[in-house]
């Protein structure tokens, strides 16, 4: 062949647009979970997180081209900014979090799992003092009952985004979350792992981020 010829082969490849894959995830979470793709939603939780109880799996397909930022938004239920659930009732307590994650290619090979690797924020976290679930009348933002909140940052779930000062996902146990209703329905990976913000009931919104090369 022409080296010419060859050479102009090669230019006419790697000018080919490039493709996207279909993917499959599985996620399950507690109590509710959004995936993004580039910024773009993919996924949402069908349970709304106003279900009691509201724990389940979620298994969809989505298209991504490599390299792609997947984010993450995932909350635990609470009544109010005191981070508390049932409230005024004998059951009134902090919830709990968590969540894990898996995507495989077409071909059922790993692209992604939940572990220390991703990057994690929390953007409420709520009672800071957890005294307050022993409070008869809990409000939020006195006493015991303060909380921390803030928004979205803009364009967290980017690639053009500086996560350097992010911290890195916590990993806990199966014992510790807890997980149930749906959680075994999965074959999850042995390197899938149940993450989440620093403290399982005082973080009760959790932005984490992975960008997938």
């Amino acid at each position: 062949m022409h080296p010419a010829f060859t050479a102009l082969a090669m230019f006419a490849a790697s000018s080919l647009p490039l493709t996207a894959e279909t993917l499959s995830a599985d996620v399950w979470a507690d109590n509710w979970f959004e995936m993004r793709i580039n910024g773009q939603q993919v996924a949402q939780d069908s349970v709304p997180i106003t279900t009691e109880r509201s724990f389940n799996a979620e298994s969809f397909t989505f298209e991504a081209e490599r390299p792609f930022v997947i984010g993450l938004v995932a909350k635990d239920f609470k009544e109010n900014d005191t981070g508390l659930e049932y409230i005024g009732s004998r059951r009134q307590q902090m919830g709990d979090g968590g969540v894990i994650l898996q995507i495989m290619d077409a071909a059922g090979e790993l692209v992604a799992v939940s572990n220390d690797g991703w990057q994690c924020r929390v953007i409420h976290a709520a009672p800071l003092d957890k005294s307050c679930e022993d409070q008869a009348d809990p409000v939020a933002g006195k006493g015991a009952c303060t909380f921390e909140s803030s928004e979205e940052p803009d364009g967290w779930d980017t690639a053009d985004f500086d996560a350097s000062d992010w911290p890195n996902a916590n990993v806990y146990s199966a014992s510790e979350v807890g997980p149930k209703d749906g959680y075994d329905d999965i074959d999850w990976s042995d390197g899938a792992e149940l993450i989440w913000g620093p403290d399982l009931e005082q973080s009760n919104t959790v932005l984490c981020r992975l960008i997938v090369e």
